[in-house]
């Protein structure tokens, strides 16, 4: 097997310490350029240099990964770390040559984000607090879960690295720690902190017994830190109390509680804001949600639609 090229270390060493990149935006990246310096050893035969490579090279890689069947998301991804790899080369090395920069991005297929309409987070929440109710530790605490998605639309990783003092029930609000580490402010609602305050006192009586992770603020039954695919399961085990249950996932409660705050009005610099989303433009996708429930909405009431 070849040794990867040197300046992939460095590479990496860039995205986490100067870019401040996730953990999983600096992996995919350093897969992704190693991938191609692969490609580049195969299609140039021999010996080669990243000043050396032109655009035809790049497109070839381009072409090798959708006969790979790789999705054109991974395939537009891909090609963004190299063009951010040559800019590293650029600034670090001196190498003013990008040859990515001129490959085209694969056209990504517009799909509109799932969410669950407003008889669908009933029913689930109905079903989260009839199983609340009935008492058990891990009933609470997903509800507690639960109801902190939607209340705040946080991401996966943002709701299993919560820490106690990252939540702040007195001021009603949480600190969330995002993508490349940023930080926001989100204000938690009523019904979350109600459950949230709840999950609490079962979770102090597992605590009393000196085996709990005292930062975390979910975890499992023997105390520790639940992990992020533990949070998805728990969470995906009452979405599929739903009717279309296998086509939701965790991810649609923040696509829900985007769209059900700009059907209600809200902002859309507002939401931006409470979703974490460095653009705009990522935001508006939750804008065509809320035009295609209009939509539909005027063609079954119109008479004349």
């Amino acid at each position: 097997m070849t040794p990867a090229p040197p300046e992939i270390p460095d590479f990496v060493a860039f995205l986490a310490k100067e870019r401040n990149d996730s953990p999983h935006t600096v992996k995919a990246y350093a897969r992704d350029v190693a991938d191609f310096a692969a490609f580049c050893g195969r299609y140039y035969g021999g010996a080669w240099s990243w000043a050396g490579v032109d655009r035809l090279a790049v497109r070839g890689w381009l072409g090798a990964m959708q006969q790979r069947g790789l999705a054109k998301r991974s395939a537009a991804r891909a090609l963004s770390a190299l063009r951010t790899f040559y800019r590293f080369l650029d600034a670090t090395r001196g190498l003013e040559v990008n040859p990515a920069r001129a490959a085209r991005t694969p056209k990504l297929e517009r799909t509109l984000p799932t969410h669950l309409d407003r008889a669908e987070i009933d029913l689930l929440f109905a079903e989260a607090e009839r199983r609340a109710d009935a008492g058990g530790f891990g009933a609470a605490r997903d509800l507690a879960m639960l109801e902190l998605f939607y209340s705040t639309g946080m991401r996966l990783a943002e709701l299993a690295g919560l820490n106690d003092q990252d939540l702040d029930l007195v001021s009603d609000q949480v600190k969330v720690r995002g993508k490349g580490k940023k930080e926001r402010i989100v204000p938690v609602g009523s019904h979350a902190g109600l459950a949230v305050r709840r999950y609490f006192r079962q979770r102090d009586a597992i605590a009393a017994a000196g085996t709990a992770d005292r930062r975390a603020v979910f975890v499992s039954r023997r105390g520790k830190r639940l992990t992020p695919r533990s949070v998805q399961l728990a969470v995906k085990r009452l979405l599929g109390t739903l009717s279309r249950g296998r086509d939701l996932h965790v991810h649609s409660l923040r696509h829900s509680f985007a769209t059900h705050l700009l059907d209600a009005g809200a902002d859309l610099r507002a939401v931006q804001e409470l979703l974490g989303h460095a653009s705009l433009g990522t935001t508006q996708v939750y804008t065509h949600t809320s035009v295609e429930r209009l939509k539909k909405v005027y063609h079954q009431a119109h008479p004349r639609a």
